[in-house]
């Protein structure tokens, strides 16, 4: 795992990365599908289900909607979390190929008044959200 921290831009952003012993297509696949966000990522209720084209999710502050990317050849997962106050969230998310495997990156963005410490916390939890994928998909 890696972490990267830029406090010089605009909006700070930690880059979070995991190595991942499988295809690239694979991975990108698997995380693609919002049904698999319970098995790996953090905070995630049971119980998505998707209406007109549109997915929906439990946890702990309400029901969030997540809309990937369009299915793309980049490996490129970017995607909308809709809070439950209508807070729209955008989350870069990439799946970079090599010859040996992939690596997932994922940019925490800080979230307007969120604190350094804040800002850290959920880059942690992030990086453990990736080391599960990491053990899902290579177990």
């Amino acid at each position: 795992m890696a972490l990267w921290h830029d406090l010089s831009m605009p909006s700070a952003s930690v880059y979070v990365s995991e190595w991942v012993d499988r295809p690239a297509r694979e991975v990108y696949d698997y995380v693609r599908d919002p049904r698999h966000l319970v098995h790996w990522a953090h905070g995630l209720g049971d119980g998505v289900v998707e209406v007109d084209g549109k997915w929906f999710m439990p946890t702990p502050e309400g029901q969030v909607q997540v809309e990937f990317a369009a299915e793309n050849p980049f490996g490129v997962l970017d995607h909308d979390v809709t809070t439950p106050s209508g807070e729209v969230v955008h989350v870069p998310m990439r799946v970079i190929p090599d010859s040996r495997g992939c690596e997932v990156v994922f940019t925490v963005r800080s979230l307007p008044g969120m604190t350094d410490a804040e800002l850290a916390r959920d880059a942690g939890l992030v990086a453990t959200d990736l080391a599960t994928l990491k053990s899902v998909l290579e177990g």
